[in-house]
């Protein structure tokens, strides 16, 4: 498959498998497609992977017998409700244009066909990320592209990326959600793959601090949804990209009074 974009540069943040307690869990049949297989567990969590479509074993299966680099990373907490949080990672174009009117960051994202989207962090990481598979609490998204820098110029690659999610209640009474990610990462280019032992220690802080200030950013959002529902609402009315539908979301989700909605955005 052809690379499209850029590498989503956040999903690695070095080596960190959590392989304890493994013992406590009974052994799990792997999911097969003809000759292909998907073990359930990655980092001691399991993953519903009998519920992905066989179409996409095979080529799950090449990245993460193959990959260049494995993460993991959380959990992260985000303060959103479980609604928000879920709509947002549907609709990541909603997303990045509330974080761009908000000023909280330069991230971009459009719609390239169901569950298929193209992302960019503004600061020279792009790509394109599928939806595999989703449920209430897991994930699994392919992503293709590539990050261009200074000290790393024109790198792609792969990889597959495996979402665990659940809600939780602040000490405050305030909705939350915990997220890990799990990421399998496999470079395009084979020499930089030989080198990347060498390279890990400069991967790994770029990334380390792309995926922090990523989630950083999730969380700013979430905070300032919380803290000033009517601005964040007025906003986005005022946005002609963002469909009836977000906007009827964001008013429920957001919990606005109708009475202190400015009114003449959406005429």
């Amino acid at each position: 498959m052809r690379a499209e974009a850029r590498f989503p540069w956040k999903t690695l943040v070095g080596v960190l498998v959590v392989a304890t307690g493994l013992a406590l869990f009974p052994p799990l049949k792997l999911v097969r497609s003809e000759t292909c297989a998907l073990s359930p567990r990655h980092a001691g969590m399991v993953f519903p992977v009998e519920r992905i479509d066989p179409e996409w074993i095979c080529l799950l299966q090449s990245i993460i017998d193959n990959y260049t680099t494995v993460t993991m990373v959380g959990p992260v907490r985000v303060a959103m409700s479980e609604s928000m949080y879920h709509y947002l990672l549907d609709h990541p174009p909603v997303a990045t244009l509330l974080i761009d009117r908000l000023e909280l960051g330069l991230y971009k994202s459009e719609e390239r066909g169901p569950g298929r989207f193209w992302g960019s962090d503004g600061e020279g990481t792009q790509g394109i990320v599928q939806l595999v598979y989703k449920d209430r609490t897991a994930r699994l998204y392919y992503l293709e592209g590539s990050h261009n820098s200074r000290l790393l110029p024109d790198v792609t690659g792969k990889a597959v990326v495996l979402l665990k999610m659940k809600p939780v209640v602040e000490p405050n009474g305030a909705e939350a959600m915990d997220s890990t990610v799990v990421s399998y990462t496999k470079l395009d280019n084979r020499v930089l793959s030989g080198l990347v032992s060498l390279l890990r220690p400069l991967i790994g802080g770029v990334v380390t601090g792309k995926l922090r200030k990523g989630a950083e950013t999730v969380n700013r959002l979430g905070l300032v949804m919380r803290q000033h529902p009517e601005r964040v609402l007025s906003q986005a009315m005022d946005l002609r990209a963002l469909s009836d539908r977000d906007i009827d979301f964001l008013k429920q989700s957001l919990g606005v009074p109708e009475n202190s909605i400015r009114t003449g955005c959406r005429s």
